[in-house]
């Protein structure tokens, strides 16, 4: 069986799986990384959003075998470490708005909105209306709202933060 060696929350990790094995499985399976969860499997719902080089993925549709030793996976286990922190700046934002009902998504949802917010303010701009528009993370209790409010405030801690 081929092993691969990634790293993920900071550390490397080595794994013996066949290469078409999907990297949600890699994480929940055998390294007991929890945090990404699994709901439909072909990165529709997002509720498995992770980041992979600081930019938001979906470990269910991508396969090992084309991630590469260099490649940096953080779940929202390594989100704090980011920071240098306990929580996240986004993650306190959450907790502050009372986003989470059923809390299936949370994960997928603060990853997803710290990547869209670091992906405008690359841009040079703030994160908009449209942009909170096109997060497509599923949230089967509806709390919508709520996390819209989360990620604008955790947008400005994140831009205190520095």
């Amino acid at each position: 069986m081929p092993t691969f060696t990634l790293r993920v929350n900071g550390r490397s990790r080595t794994v013996d799986v066949e290469s078409d094995v999907r990297v949600l499985w890699v994480l929940r399976d055998i390294l007991g990384i929890t945090g990404p969860k699994y709901g439909c499997g072909i990165g529709v719902c997002k509720a498995c959003t992770s980041h992979i080089n600081g930019r938001a993925f979906n470990p269910c549709s991508v396969r090992i075998g084309d991630i590469t030793s260099t490649d940096e996976i953080t779940t929202i286990e390594g989100l704090p470490a980011t920071v240098g922190a306990e929580l996240h700046p986004m993650q306190e934002a959450w907790l502050d708005a009372d986003v989470s009902q059923c809390g299936y998504c949370q994960p997928g949802q603060i990853m997803a909105a710290v990547a869209a917010v670091a992906e405008v303010r690359a841009r040079g701009t703030e994160i908009s209306d449209d942009e909170l528009d096109e997060l497509r993370n599923v949230c089967r209790c509806g709390t919508y709202f709520r996390i819209r409010e989360a990620i604008r405030d955790g947008a400005a801690r994140m831009a205190d933060q520095g």
